[in-house]
């Protein structure tokens, strides 16, 4: 069986809770503590030195990191992962994007304010993290106007990346009032009869 290592309020750990739910996979959660050093012990580190969750533990015995990283190899042979060339490339520039323009904005803005209780000390850096957020927003915004998903006709493995975080976004204080493309995208895949909440 599977073990996942995470934090069951992380948006990188609930992709693979949504992932795994929507293909029906036996697991096992081991709840991680970030805020307590879990992640620094030895034995943490020896399944991911870089001290980080999620881990995926396979029956193996091997482990593997990077949420995005876990859920191409899960939904390898899947309908969540298009064969075609194309449409895979296209999974994972949207995979890119959450990485690089929408998850170092949106997820950290939501950690400061979440976990940390948004300390004065902080406040200006959460504050910087609205312009990159909304910019984020934009280009989903833009992407979702004419197609009920990122890629292709059905939900993929880039849906769930991106959900993750931003149907959480306003516990970092973004507003998505004024972007209806999103929302009804959000709600789709809350519709989904093997949906599972965050937590």
């Amino acid at each position: 069986m599977y073990r996942v290592y995470g934090d069951s309020q992380s948006g990188n750990c609930y992709k693979i809770k949504l992932l795994m739910a929507h293909l029906a996979m036996a697991h096992e959660w081991i709840e991680v503590d970030i805020l307590q050093g879990d992640t620094r012990t030895p034995d943490f580190l020896a399944k991911n030195p870089n001290g980080k969750i999620p881990v995926l533990e396979l029956p193996s015995g091997q482990c593997l990191a990077e949420s995005n990283a876990i859920l191409n190899y899960l939904a390898q042979g899947t309908d969540y992962l298009p064969e075609e060339r194309w449409l895979r490339a296209n999974v994972l520039q949207w995979q890119f994007f959450e990485q690089y323009s929408h998850e170092p904005y949106i997820a950290v803005a939501r950690f400061i304010a979440k976990y940390l209780g948004l300390p004065e000390e902080r406040r200006q850096e959460f504050e910087g993290k609205k312009a990159g957020g909304y910019r984020a927003l934009d280009v989903m915004e833009t992407a979702l106007a004419n197609q009920a998903f990122f890629v292709g006709s059905t939900m993929t493995i880039a849906d769930i990346s991106l959900y993750a975080y931003t149907h959480v976004a306003h516990e970092g204080d973004f507003e998505l009032t004024h972007y209806p493309a999103i929302q009804a995208w959000l709600q789709r895949i809350a519709n989904h009869p093997q949906h599972v909440t965050m937590g």
